[in-house]
């Protein structure tokens, strides 16, 4: 793990709020955050707390309605393309093409980083190797397991080596094995100076993978620190899920 000094933060949030147009409440409220290289951050919250918006944001994919943001200290509208070589985005969906074969998907969207083809050859080697998929490399997608699909999801977002990496449910759907492959995949990328923001549901995946956690309830950060310190300090709580329920309470949040 990178030592976490006084250094530009890899993400710098200040005060951000948004408010989609035609709606009259605000998805994100004044959100401030700041999160250091090296760390692997968890976004939790229960459903439809600012979690996709806060992300989509840090992405570049939509705009903030106020506040501001910082990426290694750089401003997307002024340094757009250093920031989009910088992150990897592993979304929750799918982002694969299901009639190529799992080395032509890797190919396809090595590309888009301007990796040299003797590189990204490589790289995919490396990858799918180490991630039990060489054998598979050119079966079509269509024919792989929930499983396998989400390993050659994380692979298509890290091909580039990003420097900050974006994770929405990495391992939702997935047996134990490739769980256990995708995770060992993560910790080794954040060993070599990854920076990892992550979003899940599975709140005991995020105690143990987190360094650190921020709680996001009606587009606030409710409590932010180390799941150590979050469950020693909220009473009665044994673990991560005991402090999410004690600051966002046991209502429903379903919503269409």
């Amino acid at each position: 793990m990178i030592s976490m000094g006084l250094k530009t933060p890899m993400i710098e949030v200040s005060k951000v709020s948004k408010q989609y147009k035609g709606t009259d409440f605000y998805s994100l409220k004044e959100v401030s955050l700041s999160i250091q290289k090296g760390e692997v951050y968890g976004l939790l919250g229960p459903n439809g707390a600012g979690k996709t918006t806060l992300i989509s944001i840090l992405c570049g994919l939509i705009s903030q309605s106020a506040g501001n943001i910082a990426i290694a200290g750089n401003n997307f509208k002024q340094d757009t393309r250093t920031i989009q070589k910088m992150i990897g985005v592993v979304p929750q969906e799918y982002a694969l093409y299901p009639k190529l074969t799992a080395r032509e998907n890797l190919l396809y969207f090595g590309s888009m980083f301007g990796l040299s083809k003797s590189t990204l050859q490589a790289e995919i080697t490396m990858h799918l190797d180490e991630l039990g998929l060489l054998h598979f490399a050119d079966k079509r997608i269509s024919t792989f397991s929930g499983g396998m699909k989400r390993r050659i999801n994380l692979i298509a977002g890290i091909l580039h080596q990003p420097e900050l990496l974006f994770l929405d449910e990495p391992t939702v759907g997935v047996d134990v094995q490739s769980k256990q492959a995708i995770t060992a995949k993560l910790n080794a990328l954040n060993a070599s100076g990854t920076t990892i923001l992550y979003t899940s549901h599975h709140l005991r995946e995020a105690q143990d993978f987190c360094t650190r956690v921020g709680i996001i309830d009606g587009g606030v950060i409710v409590v932010e620190d180390t799941p150590k310190k979050l469950i020693e300090t909220t009473e009665d709580a044994r673990n991560l899920e005991d402090v999410f329920i004690a600051r966002t309470g046991k209502e429903l949040r379903d919503y269409a």
